[in-house]
């Protein structure tokens, strides 16, 4: 049986408090009240609830860390080291639509890197964690990244960008190519799950752009320590920075992340 470390228990046991706030009000969804973001973006009670539950169980356990939240954005801490990194519903408007896929992600950085990760999923009642150095779970099982290795077997999981963010010609010419090359392209409406997901072998890979750091800190834990490969578009490792991220195992990896260049490069070059 997979033990977890004290501070995967911490992160573990406060997303499980926060979920079962989340679960009544997913049950009452039609009651709830919504503001608009911006463009696509929604927040609802049900975030800012989860949102202040996780900030209790989180600080109380570590009173010194440092806070990243998708709602309430920065604070400080008095340990300059270590950062939470949660967002405390991704795939609100899923949430929002009475559609069963969303969850809560939170990571750990330490020095600027990230340590540890949770994305627990409610409705299935799935945590997924990792520890750098030490593998992925999901609840108690070890994760392993697919094997597949030819792109015409794979199935790619993809967000599509909205709002300030979207650039719908580049987006539409990098899902036209992986969508010709491969077994099919899934849009889920969650990056941490996404992610998750290429972890469990789910996915084979998954691509999106102009994410922020709490989509994905804990997901691109997740896949490298099951054995997979993260970067961003240009093959470096500014995901946290530029959001844009690729992710799959070491077999498709490049060939996935060729497919998605040669369309930018044509859109970027073009007079």
């Amino acid at each position: 049986m997979a033990v977890r470390s004290p501070i995967l228990n911490v992160m573990g046991n406060a997303a499980l408090k926060a979920a079962r706030g989340l679960l009544r009000d997913f049950g009452e969804v039609e009651q709830l009240q919504v503001s608009i973001k911006g463009a696509g973006e929604f927040v609802s009670t049900a975030d800012l609830r989860a949102e202040r539950t996780l900030k209790t169980e989180l600080r109380k356990a570590r009173p010194g860390y440092a806070m990243l939240f998708e709602e309430s954005g920065s604070e400080k801490g008095s340990d300059p080291r270590h950062r939470w990194i949660v967002d405390p519903l991704d795939g609100t408007t899923n949430f929002l639509h009475g559609i069963p896929h969303f969850a809560i992600s939170i990571a750990l950085e330490r020095d600027g890197e990230i340590v540890a990760g949770v994305i627990y999923e409610p409705i299935r009642d799935e945590m997924y964690w990792a520890e750098k150095g030490a593998g992925a779970y999901v609840n108690d099982r070890r994760l392993r990244v697919s094997a597949r290795r030819h792109l015409a077997e794979a199935v790619i999981g993809t967000g599509m960008p909205f709002g300030d963010r979207a650039d719908s010609a580049l987006y539409m010419a990098t899902l036209g190519a992986v969508m010709d090359a491969t077994s099919g392209v899934r849009r889920m409406g969650s990056a941490a799950l996404d992610l998750a997901y290429v972890a469990a072998g789910r996915f084979e890979g998954f691509w999106e752009f102009a994410l922020s750091p709490w989509d994905i800190a804990a997901g691109i834990l997740l896949v490298r320590e099951a054995g997979g490969y993260v970067s961003d578009m240009a093959g470096g490792h500014d995901m946290m920075a530029s959001g844009d991220v690729l992710a799959a195992n070491a077999h498709l990896h490049l060939p996935l992340a060729t497919l998605i260049k040669e369309p930018m490069r044509t859109l970027h070059t073009a007079p």
